[in-house]
């Protein structure tokens, strides 16, 4: 199996046809390979950067948001922590993607609309909006920094013209409305041209206002603010299937709302003990199941995933299933309880399978079997003799996430050295793919890598000494029907594609 890149430099794309990696059908294709998963090949559709506070000013002076690609997108080395993207969602449809960095900043990508001109523009996605959702705030009570990092992003299925998402620090959740403006009204009666009231004594004539053509322009507003709701930091939010509620998880608690009010929510979980001392497990993850809006899962720092139903009591306390995977002794460690944590749960899309990523393995689980997990793949478990190491520098401690094609067969993950992982449901292959710079030079030809663990390194593989720590993949995205992955590396944004023969 070969990866074909082609990457956009400072504007110029390499032009070439990019079609839907789908079967037949329309659902995407299984990955299937001699090599591992993908059939034929993968292309790199576009790196894009994460806007740094110098180009967001010229963004600012620039009239039409669809040509700002130029502007910020060039290739920055003096990327700041602030500028480190911090989470990746596609819209339901796909055509929209959001980022959101540490600097509390969205960036909205919008996918390129096919032409008879522009055939090969389809795969590609550009800027559509961007704007700052949240600034770093004090808490005086408790002499406490908020930081502006944005933790998770959540779009709400488009229901008109406009889209809205919803975006979270630590503290707080808000509401954006996403919307364009192509036409601005003229001829006011009591406002000048100029936009100043006028002297009702000088208006002599009643005109009608007029909608006139104006350059496109991209609005994003705040429509509702959640806040004052979580004493710990907010790990997760997830709309329910109502999309009339979504819910709001901390270390300790999880909170329901609704959208139209944002004053008050109700505590379905709570698992805070009465002596902190006695504090075992923390949630690390929630998340609503895809189609019953009674019921949703949550993991802890413990490994272990409750599945809880609102229908039986307004505090979901007591779970109705508890999902846990008994130890092996002969595996156990002083790093065994780091390692088991969960850093993230993702339901299926057809909400039969819960998926679970702690530190070394992705697990997939039924919902009607409890005591083990169907399916376990080992993510890298070359680091296994490196936990020491791991420790000392804290990546132990880094928080992967995971996610589901679109068919769920097939399942993507991060790593380090920008290495992310393919895992094949279906056919049980797998693929070890990496998003580098280094390894994205128009149409150069990349192959899966591999890491030798010890003994004679062959040409192609790398040695589990030479990963480098500091380049990880924690958060990706998978286009909804359609085989294109988002992955980011610190604050660059790889685009890929299944390459059509």
């Amino acid at each position: 199996m070969v990866l074909q890149p082609a990457e956009r430099h400072c504007g110029d794309w390499s032009h070439r046809r990019l079609g839907p990696w789908c079967s037949p059908t329309g659902s995407p294709a299984p990955l299937s390979c001699e090599t591992g998963c993908g059939e034929g090949t993968w292309i790199l559709v576009c790196r894009l950067l994460v806007p740094t506070q110098v180009s967001l000013l010229s963004m600012e002076e620039d009239i039409d948001t669809r040509k700002i690609n130029n502007s910020f997108l060039r290739d920055h080395s003096y990327a700041t922590e602030a500028d480190i993207i911090s989470t990746v969602e596609f819209n339901h449809t796909g055509e929209l993607l959001a980022t959101g960095d540490k600097g509390g900043r969205v960036v909205i990508f919008q996918r390129e609309q096919e032409s008879k001109n522009q055939v090969h523009r389809r795969g590609e996605y550009n800027v559509y909006s961007t704007f700052q959702s949240h600034e770093p705030e004090f808490d005086y009570l408790k002499s406490l920094e908020i930081e502006e990092k944005i933790n998770k992003i959540r779009w709400l299925p488009q229901q008109n013209a406009a889209y809205f998402l919803l975006s979270t620090n630590d503290k707080t959740v808000k509401l954006w409305k996403v919307s364009e403006r192509d036409k601005r009204p003229e001829g006011y009666n009591l406002k000048d041209e100029e936009g100043r009231l006028r002297d009702p004594a000088t208006i002599t004539t009643l005109r009608v206002p007029v909608l006139r053509p104006m350059d496109l322009m991209v609005e994003a507003t705040p429509r509702r603010v959640f806040a004052n709701a979580h004493t710990y930091h907010i790990n997760s939010i997830s709309v329910n299937s109502d999309y009339e509620t979504y819910m709001s998880a901390d270390d300790l608690r999880i909170n329901l709302w609704n959208f139209e009010i944002t004053n008050q929510s109700f505590n379905i979980v709570d698992i805070k003990p009465a002596n902190m001392e006695e504090l075992t497990e923390v949630i690390t993850a929630a998340e609503f199941h895809p189609h019953h809006c009674n019921t949703f899962v949550y993991s802890s720092s413990k490994g272990t995933i409750r599945l809880c139903d609102m229908r039986a009591s307004a505090l979901c306390d007591r779970h109705t299933k508890f999902f846990e995977e008994p130890e092996d002794p002969s595996n156990r460690s002083f790093f065994s309880e780091i390692i088991s944590s969960i850093s993230d749960v993702k339901f299926s899309h057809s909400g039969r399978y819960i998926m679970t990523r702690d530190y070394l393995t992705v697990k997939v689980w039924d919902l009607n079997m409890e005591n083990r997990p169907i399916e376990t793949y080992q993510v890298h478990d070359y680091l296994r003799s490196k936990l020491c190491s791991l420790y000392e520098n804290d990546c132990i401690f880094d928080k992967f996430e995971c996610v589901w094609n679109g068919s769920d067969s097939v399942i993507m993950t991060g790593s380090y050295n920008n290495f992310f992982r393919m895992f094949d449901r279906n056919t049980k292959r797998d693929v070890t793919l990496e998003a580098s710079r280094e390894n994205s030079k128009p149409r150069a030809i990349l192959k899966p890598r591999k890491v030798c663990v010890g003994g004679k390194r062959r040409k192609d593989e790398i040695s589990v000494d030479s990963l480098d720590f500091s380049k990880k993949i924690l958060h990706t995205a998978w286009h909804p029907s359609e085989n294109i992955i988002a992955v980011a590396a610190t604050n660059n944004l790889y685009i890929f594609q299944d390459k059509v023969n």
